[in-house]
């Protein structure tokens, strides 16, 4: 049962083994012969012969049942879908990117009434209005990482929260193009209904084990469940958890005027240094000690031994979102650290997966 939120909502700009002699072997069909007898006349014909044989099969063996390291535990998947979907309502819509910044983000609040019951690390859909020009049709849903903890920004579980940039682009023929749902969503004004589905989503679920080391990779947008995360972490009071690990974020933006929740990931800096470290990287107005731009794999590089060394850890939980290059970026740090110690990276990683020790949500 968690209580009231302590923060207020900041928006800045096999070994082998021999049987023993006697052996009793259990074989998985057990057969059951009951008395067999003949009664023969004196000229050697048989009068009768009886003979009962029943077999046994044994139960099938019990699926093995497989315990995450997540928070799965009453997960709710789908609740809402495009044929049945849930209408909620604009409460707050503001632009947390200053006006230099290439391109618009949007941090946006809706309202929900506790009818979507999502987690931390989950997504929701979002149907704009309208038809597809293309087909006619009403335009299908696009899926957005949740920006806030559970209990939401304004701590009642009542609200849902997206952070969306607005799509803008020039096309091979001059023309200038607007995605359809982000300009939707950033053109919402305050009571405004939007049509949502979900929630949906486990792979980005948080972790447990609240000693855990939790880092955290995001460009731009990517860093919405990570907001979730550490609000959680951070801002909120939980009787059934207590964050006392490490939660690590690296947030790659183009300009410092593109740093999202930069106050707010400052604030609980300083209210957990020992829990909390947080590094930026901004790609156009920094730079490594050899001149190149300071993409989040770049700054990552400058903790790549330690980062390798946490790596190694059974409690270490790497979680990626953002755009789907990003990946590579860190494999490329990653192989070389990994193969001193004789370890081949891209099979290290694939461990780490199937141990939900790695996760990623790229687009």
């Amino acid at each position: 049962m968690a209580a009231a939120v302590t923060a207020a909502v900041s928006f800045p700009s096999s070994k082998s083994s021999t049987l023993p002699t006697r052996t009793s072997l259990i074989c998985p069909e057990r057969i059951t012969l009951k008395k067999v007898y003949r009664e023969a006349s004196a000229s050697g014909r048989v009068v009768s012969v009886r003979a009962q044989v029943t077999t046994t099969e044994a139960a099938p063996p019990a699926k093995a049942v497989k315990h995450s390291k997540k928070q799965e535990e009453g997960v709710v998947v789908n609740k809402y879908k495009p044929k049945n979907p849930y209408t909620g309502r604009v409460l707050l819509n503001t632009k947390i990117t200053g006006d230099d910044a290439p391109g618009e983000t949007w941090h946006m609040v809706f309202s929900t009434d506790g009818e979507i019951p999502y987690r931390e690390g989950q997504s929701v859909g979002v149907i704009p209005d309208g038809i597809d020009p293309k087909n006619g049709k009403p335009h299908k849903l696009r899926l957005y990482s949740i920006a806030s903890s559970a209990l939401g920004d304004f701590g009642d579980s009542k609200t849902v929260s997206l952070c969306v940039k607005r799509l803008v682009y020039t096309n091979e023929a001059g023309e200038t193009v607007k995605g359809v749902c982000s300009n939707f969503l950033c053109d919402l004004k305050p009571g405004s209904e939007v049509t949502m589905t979900g929630p949906v989503g486990k792979e980005m679920l948080m972790p447990k084990d609240p000693n855990a080391t939790i880092i955290m990779l995001a460009t731009g947008t990517g860093i919405a469940p990570f907001r979730s995360f550490l609000w959680k972490m951070f801002f909120e009071k939980h009787e059934d958890y207590k964050f006392e690990g490490l939660a690590w974020l690296f947030l790659g933006v183009p300009t410092s005027s593109s740093l999202l929740y930069k106050e707010e990931f400052e604030k609980m800096k300083e209210k957990a240094p020992d829990n909390f470290r947080l590094d930026f990287a901004v790609s156009r107005e920094q730079t490594n000690e050899k001149g190149e731009k300071m993409y989040i794999q770049t700054r990552m590089a400058q903790y790549a031994e330690e980062l390798w060394e946490l790596l190694k850890k059974d409690n270490t939980y790497i979680y990626m979102c953002g755009l789907k290059g990003m990946e590579k970026g860190i494999d490329d740090i990653m192989l070389s650290l990994a193969a001193k110690d004789g370890i081949d990276w891209l099979d290290y990683k694939k461990q780490l997966k199937k141990a939900e020790q790695w996760n990623v949500e790229v687009y």
